[in-house]
């Protein structure tokens, strides 16, 4: 789940290739939901020149504008869910706490369009139906940065990756979607991706007969725990500019 939590959640959502959207099997999705969910309550903002915050204030009060804005739409919404976070401030700079909210219908606007923010929207497919979500995945949004496949069926990653093919111009397999280096790897799109779009990720379900297991266990990487720097749910305080305690994962250099 750390693919998903560092996606989504680095530079508070606002970089080109953060994860805003993901495509679960519903056989794994009680699994992932357990980890990610405990993942993002650790997640703690506040002041970026201390470290031990994992994110800060989104850029300006536009963006608070706009993000505050979904998550509006996601908290009246009855085909939304949110699963966490959803709360803002802007009473000392402009604070998102880190969100992931649930879609009851595969074409929720929150799966569509581009909030470029932390919000992870969550679309849950019954595990015969992966030809369906890679579809959705495909022809979801207009545009086409960055997205992520994880399996272990090289065979279903053969496919996914061809099904996918338009769907991305950077593409990762077994990792997240994000974190291509300027200068030393290609970075581009498709469609109507300029720089600022953002990406999904696709989950496959396990072959029949297999057990359901977490698919964040496929990359040594993933089986990494975020550090933890404090315990308790993740709140906005009166003073979101008041570090509090989190945990300190080094961001990546050179991502836009």
């Amino acid at each position: 789940m750390t693919a998903l939590t560092r996606g989504a959640f680095e530079y508070q959502g606002q970089k080109c290739s953060a994860a805003s959207r993901a495509f679960v099997p519903a056989s794994l999705w009680p699994a992932v939901q357990e980890h990610l969910l405990r993942q993002v309550a650790e997640i703690r903002i506040g002041d970026p020149a201390d470290f031990t915050n994992f994110m800060g204030a989104v850029i300006d009060g536009h963006a608070f504008a706009t993000i505050k804005s979904y998550l509006d739409f996601a908290r009246q919404s009855p085909d939304a869910a949110i699963l966490a976070g959803g709360g803002y401030d802007d009473g000392k700079g402009y604070f998102v706490e880190p969100t992931v909210i649930l879609a009851k219908r595969p074409d929720l606007k929150l799966l569509r369009e581009e909030i470029f923010g932390p919000v992870l929207t969550v679309w849950v497919y019954e595990d015969r139906d992966l030809d369906t979500a890679l579809e959705l995945c495909e022809s979801g949004s207009p545009y086409a940065l960055t997205g992520a496949v994880f399996a272990r069926d090289r065979a279903a990653i053969a496919h996914m990756t061809e099904v996918l093919t338009n769907a991305a111009g950077n593409f990762y397999v077994n990792d997240k979607p994000t974190g291509a280096v300027v200068g030393q790897q290609p970075f581009g799109g498709a469609r109507a991706s300029g720089t600022n779009d953002k990406a999904g990720s696709v989950l496959q379900p396990p072959a029949l007969g297999e057990p359901a297991r977490d698919q964040g266990d496929v990359r040594a990487a993933d089986r990494l725990p975020l550090p933890v720097h404090g315990a308790g749910r993740l709140r906005l305080s009166s003073h979101p500019g008041t570090p509090r305690a989190a945990p300190r994962v080094p961001p990546e250099g050179g991502e836009p």
